[in-house]
């Protein structure tokens, strides 16, 4: 260790460094074809490896003198923040990439917090955080990832941009935020990003797998089930719906129950439910599962009347009681507990971030460019993806494991 009480360096990076899982240097170049100079693809993929075999921090100083000689912090700094390149059809190609690796099982939305010292950082801002209780100075970005039973990559990334950052011209110029970044609830957000990457992926029948506890969950489904993308989400407790389910006659004649309480309404017909989680012991957890057909209540945001019928699970973990699952979906032809898998990846992305995405530099961009935030999120993607293990790849491009065939079919259908 140093004086400073950061870890040297190991090695230096020389040519022919291998990548994770001894994947070749060409897949970094394919990666990079989009970059319009040499010079530029050579210095991504430099970039890349930095942020691979680095230790500690990411910094373009502490990638730079890994390098060697073969790129200073000044010219790293410049092609993530100065440079002219653009970072989308990179994101077109690590999809693709991702694509053809991992047998996608869904999309699903990750909520990122990312901490910051400072008030400079591009949309960095102090916000109450719920899950921590208290008031953070951060960066707020949803990624969506690319997952299925064995593994998950981010394929896209946005800022939320809070009115601070929006309505302020002087911010807007040192940041570079472009006039197409406007103001959009979380929801609004969400269901437009993705929309664009269900789009670019053609992959329409997968769902979108998200925690929706604290957005406007009209909203989402409004939009993405008009646009024929299955959704399951998280909700709260509190949400009011109806109860449509024939089975529970006795409770139908109620005007409007919460989610909770339409869950224990149907306690009854609950059953034994295992589901993996790489982060428990063992792999697997398991618990009570019960699920209800309902319709949201009638005059409740902007949601009621236009979905007919949903269904809503109810998840209780075994010991622990008072920490219950409540998950709606418009997906109606599969049973509950094939849906069950696609519901632990939200477990599987927290997984993969705390895992993978933290320890390639997700959270290390120090900058405070609009587009260069984005660029390194790309390039962090980019080691994310390239470090994920062969076991990601399970069955050819384009389809899924056999366990979660039945729920993506009923998805499509």
């Amino acid at each position: 260790m140093s004086e400073l009480g950061n870890p040297q360096p190991a090695r230096r990076l020389t040519a022919d460094t291998a990548l994770p899982g001894d994947l070749p240097l060409d897949l970094l170049h394919s990666l990079f074809e989009s970059l319009p100079r040499a010079d530029q693809r050579r210095t991504g993929v430099d970039y890349v490896l930095g942020l691979l075999h680095t230790p500690g921090r990411k910094s373009a100083r502490n990638i730079a003198t890994l390098l060697g000689g073969r790129g200073g912090d000044q010219s790293l700094h410049h092609f993530i923040n100065q440079s002219t390149w653009d970072w989308r059809p990179v994101r077109r190609a690590l999809a693709a990439h991702l694509l053809s690796r991992v047998s996608v099982a869904a999309w699903v939305v990750r909520r990122t917090l990312i901490q910051k010292v400072g008030e400079h950082s591009v949309g960095v801002h102090r916000t109450f955080v719920p899950a921590v209780g208290r008031v953070l100075n951060a960066q707020q970005a949803v990624g969506v990832w690319a997952a299925c039973r064995e593994g998950s990559g981010p394929v896209d990334w946005e800022l939320r941009l809070p009115r601070g950052w929006l309505d302020d011209d002087l911010r807007r110029r040192r940041a570079s935020i472009p006039d197409s970044a406007v103001p959009e609830t979380y929801a609004e957000q969400v269901a437009r990003q993705c929309h664009a990457v269900v789009e670019a992926s053609g992959l329409h029948d997968r769902p979108v797998v998200l925690d929706a506890r604290e957005m406007n969950l009209g909203t989402v489904f409004r939009r993405l089930v008009r646009a024929g993308i299955p959704v399951l989400a998280r909700v709260d407790g509190s949400v009011p719906l109806v109860i449509a389910d024939p089975a529970l006659t006795g409770h139908r004649s109620a005007p409007r129950m919460t989610a909770r309480e339409a869950v224990r309404a149907a306690k009854g017909t609950g059953s034994p439910a295992r589901w993996r989680d790489p982060g428990a012991p063992g792999g697997v957890r398991a618990g009570q599962l019960a699920s209800v057909v309902v319709r949201p209540a009638d005059g409740v945001g902007e949601w009621s009347g236009e979905l007919s019928t949903l269904t809503l699970m109810g998840l209780i973990e075994r010991g622990r009681q008072e920490a219950e699952q409540l998950w709606l979906t418009d997906i109606r032809t599969a049973h509950p507990a094939s849906l069950l898998g696609l519901c632990a990846l939200l477990e599987r992305v927290e997984y993969d971030y705390a895992a993978t995405a933290k320890s390639v530099g997700i959270e290390d961009y120090a900058g405070r460019s609009f587009c260069g935030w984005h660029r390194h999120m790309t390039l962090a993607s980019v080691a994310h993806a390239v470090s994920l293990p062969s076991t990601a790849v399970t069955v050819p491009p384009g389809r899924v494991s056999p366990e979660d065939q039945r729920a993506v079919t009923a998805c499509h259908t």
